[in-house]
This record gives C-alpha cells, structure tokens and sequence, in this order.
C-alpha cells in the first residue's frame, strides 16, 4: 500500500518501511519515489497462562452436537467456556453494521453473533472493560487464497467499531498450533487435549450424521433428537470425566519408580498409553455401545419414498444449522426429503490428502536434489529421506484418519458409510477442476457432485456456499460443463445471505419436484421386482422388530439411492426365502 508521507494520511496499524531517496519526503510530481508504508497486523493481546481460570472461552460455529463436546473437552483441559447460541439474522445485522462491506456471509454472521452475546453481557450488568478482560473468542483461522485468510482483521475492525476494542481472539491453524501455543501461554496443547478433540470430531460427525439418517423415517415425531440429545450429553460427560492416562499411576510400584527415573521412557510410554487409552479403551468402547442402544430403541419406517439430496459447498455454509443456511437442512425435511451432509472429518481428510499431494508435486524444490554432486551419495540420500520421511507421515496420517473414523462408525451402529476416498473425488474431479487448485473447498464440490451422481447415491445434489464466496463462484463455473457431460444430473447451486430466503426455498422446490419424481418412480419398480404389495411389506416389517431398527443393515443395491426403494427390494426376498434376515449391531 503506498501513500504520501503525510503524518495524518497514514492508515491505522501501518508503519513506515522505507524512505524516498535522499532522505527527504516524497511528494507526487516531484520526480523521486514515493514513500512506502506497509500494513502491519496491530499488536494482539495474548492470552496468558495466568488468565487461564478467570478467562471465559467462547466459540461457535459448529453444529450443536459439536460444540457440546467442544465444551467437555476445554473444561476437561482446566478452561472455562461459554458456546455461544446459533447465529441468527439479528447477529448478521450486527456484523454488517460493524463490519466492513463486501465480507462472505460466515464473517458476518460469526462477529455478529459474538457481540450480539457481548452485549448481552452488557445487559445483565458488566462493564466493557470487564468483558474485554473476562472473555476471549477462541476460532478458526486461515491463510487460504479467498477473504478468508483477511477474517481475524475484519472480527478485530467490527469489535472496535461496536464498542470492544481490545477483546482478544485466539485463533487456531492446524499448521500453526505451536506458534499459537507459543504466543499464547494460555492454550496448552496437550496430548490428552489434542486426542479428546479428535474424539470429539469423530463422535460429532456420527452423532450429526444419524440423526439426519434415522429422523426422516422415525414413527415416533421428535423421538430422534430426544434420543440423540441425550446420548449427546452422554458423551460429554464422558469426554469429561474420563480418568486420565499417567504410567506411573498404571504400573506397580517398583515398576513405577524404575520408569520415573527415565524422562524420555517416562515420556513416550505416557503418550503411547494416553493414545491407546483414548481410541481404544474398553471404557470409551462401552460409551459408544451404550449410545447404539439407546438409538437402536428408536423405531423407523424405511417404507417410507424419500428423495435423498446430498449437501455440498463452502465448508460453514455446509455445516451450520441456522438462519447461515436459510436452515436448509430443516426445510428440505420439511419437504421430505432424506439429507446427507457433509463430515468435519472429510475436509480434515481432504487437508491431509492436498498437503501430500503439494508436497509431491514440489519435489526438486524444496528438498534441492541439484545441490548436491553425483558422488554425495550422503547428500542425496539424506535428501531424499527427508521428502520420503515427510511423504509417509502424511499417508500414514491420512490412512489412520479414515480407519479412525471408519472404527467409530462401526460402533455406532454401521449405517455411516466411510470416508470416500479422496484420490478418487480428486480422479472424478480433474478433467473440470484442477485438483491442485486451492482456495475454499477446490476440487471437491466437482468431485462429490459427479462422484455421488455417477454412484447412484443421491437424487440430487445441492451446493450451499455464502454470497460472492470467490472459489466456490469458480467451481459453479465449472459444474455447467459437468452437468453437460452428465445429464442425469440434477444439481442446484444456492448462495446464502442475510435474505432472499423465499427465492432460495422456491428454487429449491423446483429442483426438489424432479428428485422427488426420480425417488417415486426408483420405489415403483423396486416394489414392482418384488412380487409383493406395500401394505404386505410393511404387515411383515411390523411382526419383525428388526426391520424397524435404525441400525438394520438391509443390503444397498447398486443403482439404487433411496432408503425405500432397496428395503423394499430386501423385505420381498425375506419374503420369498431368498434372503436371510441380518443380525443387528452387537446381536449374537
């Protein structure tokens, strides 16, 4: 940013870099450089070790589910925490007072929300000082190539402006988090936290992930989300309460103090047990046991026609359960529908899968092959071992990453389907997409469209991203010439804001009218290839308590995408003789 040297023209937060040549004040005309200010970020408050117990955490922006277990895991650390309610439209009004114009619809709903809460502080009697220095707002940060990576300036800029200057973030990046810890003293990144939070991701995509599964065919009306509120609460209180892992408390005695006197066996035996007692422990085991049983008391009609629309887009717009989204998700049930959603765990995955991917296709430059001479064989076997070391700790991860969430699905009940596999979507989604490109969620709103279309998982695919979301405007771009080469195809992109609610439900309906056409017509001949009526069907489902398990695992024909359609399929072979009945999860 270059200005004059004027004094009362310089910006906020810039400081002066360099000088015109000569010394002397550069001025427009006079034939010498102009003066350069740069832009620095303004000295951020950090948060403390010592602030620590009297210092309040807020977050949000997840789903319900999420952040209760967020909150059972910063308590389990020693922290004091607050989730903060839903975004609303009151908070998007804030966030564009305040803000600056032209912001993504996640910024502001995120800063409207948090001083929409602030405020609400006010009211019940708190100065601005006592909450600037009582309360820190804990969030997702970014570097990304789109308005992202500019949020934490805009947050700071709007709570200036309402009244908050000096109220401190703290925002976390995967590949910062030590610099984050570093800076400040009052985030502990510790084993025991790190492992509780990837639990939490794990047990919020599931616990997300079925209740929009079992909901759209529950008989009983509001028995799916008592029934996962409280296996929710359930879960926190584990995530809690769980006795922590320390060796020296498992061993015997005279192990113990042979152990003790080693700090680097003392050390790696305590991580070692903390992450087998973390994923593994028969106690975290029977928590998830007992959640399939309490779902699996649920009984659900699978008779019922449902088109299945799966979600996609910019990662907020995708995942947030409110007026961010129009409430998407509530309306299409509403119309119903049967919606898949989208996991945390597969844009972690698909993080995973890109950083590996960059590194391949940067070899030779960051690990300089050239440098070395032909006879250094030390040099160039050094070399390459630090790529290959690199290489294998991101598969590895990656691997471990899907088995993980593969494992817990497992134990809730099996009707989450795995990760799909991120080679593929990038395979599926190359020819339209470059899958090296970055910015929001690159290629994989292209790959999961085709991928989920050609599969025959879904009746149609709707992509929600925020209004002028820049990557996600690209890849609607693009998806003309994939809906060319796939006319079976019925996607629909909406844009979120703060309005135009009436427009998105009516372009929805629309597209909705020819899923749901699809889905009827899917059923009929399903139905038809069984030799049995519907009212037959359901009679036998009803003498059989198994059928209305949410968790029966009635087999998935390929070409087939609603629920209905292969149960029917699968109840006329029970019928007929020719199938046998399965057994559900945890069934002898």
């Amino acid at each position: 940013m270059a200005t004059d040297c004027n004094p009362a023209a310089e910006p906020a937060h810039a400081t002066e870099d360099c000088d015109a040549p000569g010394g002397s004040p550069a001025r427009p005309g006079n034939g010498r450089a102009a003066r350069v200010r740069h832009f620095r970020s303004p000295l951020a408050r950090h948060f403390l070790a010592e602030d620590r117990h009297k210092v309040t955490v807020l977050f949000g922006g997840f789903t319900w589910k999420h952040e209760r277990l967020i909150a059972a895991i910063l308590r389990r650390s020693g922290y004091r925490c607050q989730q903060l309610p839903t975004p609303d439209l009151a908070a998007f009004a804030l966030g564009k007072e305040y803000g600056n114009n032209g912001q993504c619809n996640p910024t502001y709903f995120t800063i409207g929300n948090l001083i929409k809460f602030l405020r609400s502080l006010e009211e019940r009697g708190l100065s601005r000082r006592e909450i600037v220095e009582g309360y820190i707002f804990f969030t997702a940060g970014s570097c990304g190539p789109c308005r992202f990576g500019m949020y934490e300036s805009e947050y700071r800029l709007a709570l200036e402006n309402a009244g908050y200057s000096g109220f401190r973030l703290v925002l976390y990046q995967a590949e910062q988090a030590i610099k984050a810890a570093a800076e400040n003293t009052g985030l502990q990144f510790t084993v025991d936290f790190n492992l509780g939070a990837l639990n939490m991701l794990y047990l919020g995509d599931m616990m997300n992930d079925l209740s929009y599964r079992i909901r759209p065919f529950e008989i009983v009306p509001g028995s799916t989300n008592r029934a996962v509120d409280e296996v929710v609460d359930s879960f926190a209180s584990f995530l809690e309460h769980r006795r922590r892992f320390e060796i020296l408390e498992r061993l015997p005695r005279p192990a113990a103090s042979l152990v003790a006197r080693s700090r680097g066996l003392k050390g790696f035996l305590d991580v070692t047990g903390k992450v087998l007692n973390h994923l593994y422990s028969r106690e975290f085991v029977e928590e998830m046991h007992r959640a399939q049983q309490r779902l699996g008391e649920l009984e659900v009609d699978h008779t019922r026609v449902k088109p299945v629309v799966k979600i996609v887009g910019e990662f907020w717009a995708q995942l947030t359960e409110g007026d961010g989204n129009f409430n998407m998700f509530a309306f299409l049930e509403r119309e119903g529908a049967q919606v898949h959603i989208e996991s945390i765990s597969g844009w972690i995955d698909y993080l995973l899968y890109q950083s590996r991917k960059g590194m391949e296709a940067r070899k030779g430059l960051d690990y300089r092959y050239n440098d070395a001479r032909w006879w250094e064989l030390g040099r160039i076997a050094a070399n390459r071992w630090g790529y290959r070391r690199k290489w294998l700790l991101l598969r590895g991860s990656e691997r471990a990453w899907e088995y993980l969430y593969a494992r817990t699905a497992k134990h809730l009940g099996g009707i989450t389907p795995p990760l799909v596999r991120q080679r593929e979507l990038a395979r599926l989604a190359h020819p339209f997409y470059h899958s090296l490109a970055r910015g929001g969620e690159g290629h994989l709103e292209v790959g999961k469209n085709v991928y989920y279309t050609t599969n025959k998982l879904c009746h149609m695919v709707l992509a929600l991203k925020p209004f002028g979301c820049m990557p996600s405007s690209q890849s609607d771009g693009v998806q003309s010439a994939v809906v060319n080469r796939f006319p079976e195809m019925t996607f629909l992109p909406i844009e979120t804001a703060g309005e135009g609610e009436i427009n998105a439900y009516s372009r929805v309906q629309m597209a909705l009218g020819e899923a749901r056409a699809r889905a009827r017509t899917e059923f009929e001949v399903a139905l038809g290839s069984t030799g049995h009526s519907l009212d037959a069907i359901r009679e036998f489902a009803g003498a059989h308590r198994r059928l209305r398990s949410p968790f029966y695992p009635f087999p998935r024909r390929p070409g087939v995408a609603g629920a209905a359609a292969n149960f029917v399929m699968h109840a006329g072979r029970l019928m007929d003789g020719r199938e046998r009945m399965a057994r559900l999860p945890g069934e002898r």
